[in-house]
């Protein structure tokens, strides 16, 4: 017997706070915290208003990788494949093309030369 399941029920993930799943209040926490450092160390530098664009651009990459998936998968397991692959076991893949009738002629001219050394 067969039982359908809805995809929203398969991908259910409990909400903590504001409606986010741990790992996403996790990263907005951080996000937020780099906004303040990034606050506290520029502010001497730039005017207030520059100084908020730039906060804003310092936490949206951490306040991302919360929501990111890729392929099923988190940002963090995103990360390590890619370091895996690139860093860790990197390959070349090399292609090297085979001309077969380039071949079957070079076959049948021994073939043939053979024949006329025997004569």
């Amino acid at each position: 017997m067969e039982v359908k399941v809805n995809k929203e029920i398969r991908e259910y993930s409990e909400s903590i706070f504001f409606g986010l799943n741990l790992r996403q209040f996790i990263f907005s926490i951080l996000a937020c915290v780099i906004a303040v450092i990034i606050y506290f160390i520029l502010r001497p530098y730039f005017g207030i208003e520059t100084l908020s664009w730039v906060c804003i651009l310092g936490a949206i990459p951490f306040a991302l990788l919360g929501f990111l998936k890729y392929n099923g998968m988190t940002a963090e397991k995103v990360v390590i494949a890619y370091i895996k692959s690139e860093i860790l076991m990197p390959s070349k893949l090399l292609f090297k093309p085979v001309n077969i009738y380039a071949e079957l002629l070079k076959v049948k001219e021994k073939s043939k030369k053979g024949r006329q050394e025997k004569k």
